[in-house]
């Protein structure tokens, strides 16, 4: 999941050897459109969560936000290509280093955050069993397989967080064979598909690989150049046509692997869409984006003010009052979190400092 970072537009390159060139121009301007993107996944994770906290895991129309965990890591990938590679040549070493870093702290979060979680949820009193993410029994289902088992309570939360950081390390290692062979990310993806199409088939598939796998789609697509990227969605018809098919298909189907790689590229599609024909001076855009900006510190801070919350009202009676009210101070607090962030980074060098050091 992205920092706060300068989302530029991909210039054109001169290639040779597969490795690109100086950038023909030295400054590019701010995909707005994908800061609104990153906003609204934000946002709709909000719902995401508080459904898991507030009505249950095992909700029915869950498989209708399936899309959102796996459209974070493509988001990353289409990063890792489109901006990164635009910052700095394939052959520069700082960015293997680069991405390597941040693929060891976002890592390193995602074991700090289950750690305190250990001892800081039951204190909460939500309710929610926490186990030993340092448990033997439980580090290959972390990890490794990612099947995580919902039933006799959540092994571990900020989940997400663990394949983006396998996908940025990943990255960063490739990065090494591709200032040689530009094909480098394309043969790995293929190899990543297959692996992750005959687990599934084989009825022993690994979230983990799948979302690796769809990231590694995202770094795919952060080659092509912007123009084309919003050539394809400015055809709202067609979109919303094959959007209805996904839909569809989910609701007979639910959402396995081979849906999930069309339905997030899809959905982020759309999303996208309103993000150009959006007004990016409103007000109401504007948090969109902002959020976008802060996409990491959000998804983090909502899980955390949900879990205050659900804590605040466990022993008040269920009832819908409680429901709309538990999910709008989430909405409310998580845009409080980042716009007081935002604002403290503004105005404190420290501040600054311990934000970047953290999430940059």
């Amino acid at each position: 999941m992205p920092s706060q970072a300068e989302y530029q537009t991909r210039p054109n390159f001169s290639v040779g050897a597969g490795v690109p060139a100086v950038a023909n121009s030295p400054k590019a301007q701010r995909i707005t459109a994908l800061d609104f993107t990153k906003g609204a996944l934000v946002l709709i994770m909000i719902l995401y969560h508080w459904i898991n906290y507030f009505i249950g895991p095992n909700w029915e129309y869950y498989r209708y936000l399936r899309f959102l965990t796996p459209s974070f890591i493509f988001v990353t990938g289409f990063m890792v290509s489109h901006i990164y590679l635009s910052k700095y040549k394939a052959a520069d070493p700082r960015l293997p280093k680069r991405l390597i870093t941040r693929g060891l702290k976002l890592l390193a979060i995602f074991l700090l955050l289950n750690l305190a979680r250990t001892y800081i949820v039951p204190m909460l009193g939500t309710g929610v069993v926490s186990q030993s993410l340092l448990d033997p029994a439980n580090l290959f289902v972390v990890f490794v397989s990612g099947n995580v088992p919902i039933v006799g309570g959540k092994l571990v939360s900020f989940s997400i967080l663990l394949p983006i950081s396998y996908l940025l390390i990943l990255s960063g290692v490739l990065m090494l064979p591709h200032r040689v062979f530009r094909y480098s990310f394309h043969v790995v993806c293929a190899l990543l598909l297959v692996s992750a199409l005959a687990l599934e088939f084989t009825g022993m598939d690994s979230p983990n690989l799948d979302l690796l796998t769809i990231g590694m789609l995202g770094v795919l697509s952060g080659f092509l150049p912007i123009d084309k990227i919003n050539d394809a969605v400015r055809h709202p018809f067609l979109l919303a046509l094959a959007y209805a098919g996904y839909v569809a298909a989910i609701t007979v189907w639910n959402v396995p692997f081979i849906l999930q790689l069309i339905g997030v590229p899809l959905s982020l599609m759309v999303i996208y869409l309103i993000g150009i024909i959006g007004d990016d001076s409103g007000r109401i855009w504007g948090e969109f984006i902002l959020l976008g900006k802060y996409s990491l510190f959000g998804y983090i801070s909502q899980i955390a003010i949900l879990q205050i919350l659900a804590a605040a009202f466990r022993h008040t009676e269920p009832g819908i009052g409680v429901l709309i009210l538990s999910f709008l101070a989430a909405f409310a607090l998580t845009i409080l979190s980042v716009e007081i962030v935002d604002r403290l980074r503004a105005r404190v060098r420290a501040m600054d400092s311990l934000y970047k050091l953290v999430f940059a």
